[in-house]
């Protein structure tokens, strides 16, 4: 099984820019999702469905307003839209650009964009293949506010949906049907936009083919720290994030992976190794990217790795390189690790 079907994704650094935008600062929302508070800190970093969800059901909770998507759509402009919006404003006409984002979701999150064509319409709808639960509201609302402004902007027209169905009942705003120009249906089977396929035949007078082959070629690339990265490597990050804040088990890493105990623990069983093995391994690399931050006393780093005194630690480093930690400092520390922050965040 490789790493796609194991349920991550990246959050994208724009969603963090939009929240801080309209007031909600990034930690208040971890806070409020019960994530790592450092989580949004790390551009790198992973995370899985369940996670992706808590963090706009937080949202959702926080702001209590039917209609924020809106809002945060507006900040959007402000501080910046996600590349994969951005890569298909450059797109040929509104088809081009919404099978572009269909297949940059596909490249680099766990949501699968689906749609159906036929009588002149054209449905879309989202598929999350590892979700356990409905998708939060603010998560729909703002996916189908953003095709619908990526048609705006690209054709420079006021595209309206034929209609868009959502699965919650109704509520009191008329803001949706403000925003799209078309019926609003609640009580629906399923969360779904029906959009003119004569609409999506406009062409795009932004149009840019070699900026759009630029850009896209680098969001293809990108995708290859998500396919690489083996089972292992994922357990091993995830523990390298737990540590600064206390020893790691196993139960807190499947939740960070977004599976249960009993499954992480048959796969790392299946991958040949063990919890602890894994534990070691995230200890000696944590504690060789701390050593080479002159800043950091041994002592402190003893303290980060989760030992509860610093002999421990000598110990055990001296173990794995065959010589004490002061000696490797000495050897490798000349330079702080640029990537010091990312590792214990």
């Amino acid at each position: 099984m490789n790493s796609v079907a194991y349920d991550r994704c990246k959050f994208p650094q724009a969603f963090w820019r939009a929240f801080t935008q309209v007031g909600l600062s990034p930690s208040m929302v971890l806070k409020q999702a019960r994530l790592p508070s450092t989580l949004h800190t790390d551009p790198r970093g992973f995370v899985s469905t369940a996670q992706v969800f808590a963090i706009w059901q937080a949202v959702e909770d926080l702001t209590g307003e039917p209609d924020f998507a809106f809002r945060l759509l507006d900040a959007f402009d402000t501080s910046g839209h996600q590349p994969a919006f951005l890569a298909a404003s450059y797109a040929a006409d509104y088809r081009d650009a919404i099978l572009r984002i269909r297949r940059l979701k596909r490249l680099g999150s766990s949501e699968v964009i689906q749609f159906e064509e036929s009588a002149g319409e054209f449905t879309l709808y989202k598929d999350w293949p590892s979700a356990t639960r409905p998708e939060p509201a603010l998560s729909v609302d703002l996916t189908f506010a953003f095709l619908v402004q990526l048609g705006r902007k690209g054709t420079g027209q006021r595209i309206t949906p034929v209609r868009v169905d959502f699965q919650r009942a109704a509520f009191s705003s008329n803001a949706h049907a403000a925003f799209f120009g078309s019926p609003i249906r609640f009580g629906a089977q399923r969360d779904l936009i029906v959009l003119r396929s004569a609409d999506l035949d406009r062409p795009f007078p932004g149009h840019n083919s070699e900026f759009l082959e630029m850009l896209t070629t680098a969001l293809e690339a990108a995708r290859t720290d998500l396919e690489v990265t083996s089972f292992s490597e994922q357990v091993v990050y995830a523990l390298k994030r737990r540590l600064a804040s206390g020893r790691p088990d196993i139960a807190s890493v499947a939740r960070d992976l977004g599976t249960s105990e009993r499954t992480l623990q048959r796969r790392i069983t299946e991958h040949g190794t063990t919890f602890r093995a894994l534990l070691v391994e995230a200890r000696q690399e944590l504690g060789e990217q701390l050593l080479r931050d002159p800043s950091l006393g041994i002592d402190e780093v003893a303290c980060l790795l989760g030992y509860q005194d610093t002999s421990s630690f000598y110990r055990a480093f001296n173990d794995w390189t065959g010589i004490p930690p002061n000696r490797w400092r000495a050897q490798n520390g000349k330079n702080a690790n640029s990537q010091l922050v990312a590792a214990v965040s």
